[in-house]
């Protein structure tokens, strides 16, 4: 078990946190529905809190948390960019898009969890981290499958 395993592999879990925090306020600002603007925006909330517990955890091992989100999560959002200027600003496109990057944070948390290496301290963290994420990917699945 090793510190810097640690703070490792919490960075990687705050830079997807990050990525999803900034495409739930794109998806706030581009919906058409106020109802769906303002569930974007409490999303992009929670994600910025999960974020922010993750980053306190890493300064806790003496480490320094990422502040930014990734490139791969910019390269995302100029896709969904790209996207709704030739789609429009379509409810239905943005939640499949919202959607999508729900199944990458979910999936990230989950390997994370599957890494033998971390303390005890950095698991839980991880551990109530995914609770928070899943409950949002249920969420945005069912938004999905509603409109299906």
């Amino acid at each position: 078990m090793s510190t810097d395993n640690d703070i490792s592999v919490l960075n990687g879990l705050i830079k997807t946190t990050l990525d999803s925090m900034k495409g739930y306020e794109d998806a706030a600002e581009d919906a058409e529905s106020t109802q769906f603007a303002t569930m974007f925006a409490d999303f992009a909330r929670d994600r910025a809190q999960l974020a922010t517990t993750l980053q306190g955890h890493v300064r806790s091992l003496g480490g320094d948390p990422e502040l930014d989100s990734s490139v791969l999560g910019a390269a995302h959002r100029s896709f969904m960019d790209l996207k709704q200027a030739l789609t429009g600003k379509d409810d239905k496109a943005i939640i499949l898009e919202v959607e999508r990057g729900e199944d990458h944070i979910k999936a990230k948390f989950e390997a994370a969890m599957k890494e033998g290496d971390l303390s005890p301290a950095t698991a839980s963290a991880i551990a109530e981290g995914y609770a928070t994420v899943r409950d949002g990917h249920d969420k945005m699945s069912a938004l999905k499958h509603s409109l299906t």
